[in-house]
């Protein structure tokens, strides 16, 4: 039978004859590769690669193939350290950038750096360092244990009760906030989705049961005295618990030593419960021995008595006259700092503030909106009037000097109210000179 009346046969023996040929046709071009290799990298100019050394009997055109251990154990060897990946949100908490605010500092001839302690993890702000140190301070006095319905209570005007909201969860508890109804309505719906009961109250004197602080430490109480379960009601207490100082000695203080290499010469902050100027002032001026060489400032908005206790000695506002005050609390549009009464956490370390500058609300409008329009950066209230005594320090001092203040929060959480006002000014078009538009000379007086 002839193989042509096979078709299949004929088939099977042309594939196999051709892989015969390709084999013998692979041997023969071994000895030849390399050669034209080395030819066709010189014709293009490129410097010859391994291929140069590599002996003709070997078999491939290619390096023999090595085997890697691409094994966790193997890669951390080659890093060298393990990387140190954060422990759930809590662990998102400091080592905030500090960095060069340009506009400003070119207005000054100074350097002005802002601490952007909006980028803190959990709440956004640097309350996000005191409700952490409160609430693992409170666990290591027997106050909370997580996983048994314990309750976190406190009166704030919103960054305080946002970074509890989002640690109380984060860490086994809930979330119970008293604050002023007059406050910027994304703070309450804010604290609302993170799962907070959030209780507005009208703004009332520090000596009354109504008050947002003392119906705060009132529902604790109550919490903990008519609970079924073992659940306990705990009350945070900013403005007195040194839980808020502590935060700011130990880690924002010590940040901006290092960031700064120790070379401040002006540190500039606003009061609420006072925690963060004095023990950040603390740690630079005690601890790191800066005393005299470096310049603490109070940033003190309308209606607060800050400005002239640290002035005169005397804690008193113009706005607390008879019938000139427009509301309990601090006569301002400006949330988060600004108070009337000395707290613990300002007190111990008042005598470390050397000055004080005092920033009214349309200050703080246009260097919020400046900020925008020069620097691309969006803050709040705050951290407009932080920024505001912050200009002013640098031209009061010799140039070149290094000025930090903080970036508290951003203004996303100050729309409704403070940022509304921004517009309603009408600032929303461009300036060229920042000190006129302040309204203070080159040597940092008002005009």
């Amino acid at each position: 039978m002839s193989m042509s009346d096979h078709p299949k046969v004929y088939g099977t023996a042309a594939v196999a004859a051709a892989f015969v040929a390709g084999i013998v046709l692979t041997l023969g071009f071994k000895d030849l590769y390399p050669d034209l290799e080395r030819r066709y990298q010189r014709r293009r100019g490129q410097p010859s690669t391994r291929a140069d050394s590599r002996p003709g009997s070997t078999y491939l055109p290619y390096p023999p193939v090595k085997l890697e251990d691409h094994t966790r154990s193997a890669r951390q060897s080659v890093v060298g350290v393990p990387v140190q990946i954060p422990e759930g949100i809590e662990g998102c908490i400091g080592n905030t950038p500090l960095f060069k605010i340009k506009s400003l500092s070119e207005a000054t001839g100074c350097l002005i750096l802002g601490k952007a302690e909006f980028l803190n993890g959990a709440g956004g702000s640097p309350k996000d360092r005191v409700a952490l140190n409160m609430i693992r301070t409170a666990e290591a006095n027997g106050f909370l244990t997580p996983g048994q319905g314990d309750t976190i209570y406190e009166g704030t005007v919103g960054s305080t009760g946002i970074s509890l909201a989002t640690l109380a969860r984060a860490l086994g508890y809930k979330a119970h906030i008293c604050m002023p109804n007059d406050q910027s309505t994304e703070k309450s719906e804010l604290l609302t989705r993170l799962g907070a009961t959030v209780e507005r109250v009208t703004p009332a004197p520090i000596t009354s049961t109504s008050h947002f602080v003392n119906l705060a430490r009132t529902r604790a109480k109550e919490h903990t005295a008519s609970a079924s379960d073992k659940s306990k009601g705990f009350f945070a207490d900013q403005f007195e618990s040194m839980a808020n100082n502590n935060a700011h000695f130990k880690s924002t203080g010590p940040e901006i030593y290092n960031q700064t290499g120790g070379q401040i010469d002006a540190f500039v902050a606003g009061a609420g419960t006072g925690g963060t100027i004095s023990g950040i002032a603390m740690y630079l001026k005690q601890e790191m021995g800066l005393d005299s060489s470096i310049k603490v400032v109070l940033a003190d908005p309308a209606g607060s008595g800050l400005y002239n206790k640290i002035k005169h000695g005397v804690m008193f506002s113009n706005t607390e006259k008879e019938g000139t005050r427009r509301r309990q609390q601090v006569d301002t549009i400006v949330e988060g700092i600004g108070i009337n009464r000395i707290t613990e956490n300002f007190e111990v370390g008042r005598e470390l503030v050397d000055d004080a500058v005092k920033v009214s609300d349309a200050q703080a409008m246009k260097m919020a909106r400046w900020l925008v329009e020069k620097d691309g950066i969006f803050i709040g209230s705050s951290s407009a009037v932080n920024c505001v005594a912050a200009v002013v320090t640098a031209l009061r001092m010799p140039k070149e000097s290094r000025v930090v203040t903080i970036l508290c929060d951003s203004g996303t959480r100050h729309l409704s109210k403070f940022w509304k006002q921004v517009g309603e000014m009408g600032l929303e078009e461009e300036h060229s000179d920042l000190l006129d538009l302040l309204g203070v000379d080159e040597h940092g007086q008002w005009k």
